[in-house]
């Protein structure tokens, strides 16, 4: 079963068998605009919950992302090396930012889940 969480920074996470796909939610790719270009992490990085660990850059700005969870990261899409607007197009599908081998699944907890996340984005306006 694939369980989906989102943090009050606009990240998703879609864990299955202890491994989060981590990316931007459609929310957030549509108030940063069109995205020009991708930091991802490296691969073998490890990271603590709520650190920054990708920098996704647009029109309008550049936004840290921070990892929804610790783990160490198993891969990157380097797909968006080269179509950064990917995120502009398939947010929460094809244009994942990378793959975390969870730690601590405890700290999905902290971690709204889609209804949860919908309210709170609706009330950021």
């Amino acid at each position: 079963m694939t369980l989906i969480k989102y943090t009050e920074d606009h990240e998703y996470i879609s864990v299955e068998d202890g491994v989060g796909t981590i990316g931007i939610t459609d929310y957030a790719q549509g108030k940063l605009g069109d995205v020009t270009f991708v930091e991802l992490p490296k691969k073998g990085e490890k990271v603590k919950q709520g650190q920054p660990i990708a920098v996704v850059e647009s029109v309008k700005a550049a936004s840290d992302i921070y990892s929804p969870a610790s783990g160490e990261i198993v891969e990157i899409n380097e797909t968006l090396n080269d179509q950064p607007d990917l995120i502009n197009r398939e947010p929460e599908a094809g244009a994942w930012l990378y793959k975390l081998a969870l730690s601590n699944t405890a700290e999905l907890d902290k971690l709204m889940d889609r209804d949860a996340y919908l309210a709170y984005a609706s009330a950021e306006g």
